[in-house]
């Protein structure tokens, strides 16, 4: 009897899952059909009022990350103009470090 019941909840089991397969499949499928519907109404109307078709697209930049920070070039990048509107501020001397504690580094450790 336990045999019997082990199959039928593994039958259960296995129909389940199916279930929610199928049902993740269609709902992937469902949104896809909303895009697709979406790009082509898009591209009706654009060809209904005389406009170029533009694709969607994700642009992306090949420049590594830290030359994409900001609007400046970024390391070893063109050095940016200087602008009129800079604030002279009190040059302090920096030469003289007085609160750093020399460590020894030992090199068998």
């Amino acid at each position: 009897m336990g045999n019997f019941v082990r199959s039928i909840l593994g039958l259960m089991l296995r129909l389940g899952l199916l279930l929610a397969g199928l049902v993740f499949f269609a709902s992937v499928l469902a949104v896809g059909l909303v895009l697709l519907s979406l790009w082509l109404l898009r591209a009706l109307w654009a060809k209904v009022t005389g406009k170029p078709v533009q694709p969607w697209v994700f642009q992306m930049m090949r420049r590594p990350p830290w030359q994409q920070a900001g609007r400046g070039a970024g390391f070893g990048g063109a050095p940016q103009a200087a602008s009129d509107d800079v604030i002279d501020a009190e040059v302090r001397d920096v030469s003289v470090v007085t609160d750093v504690e020399p460590k020894r580094i030992d090199p068998m450790r």
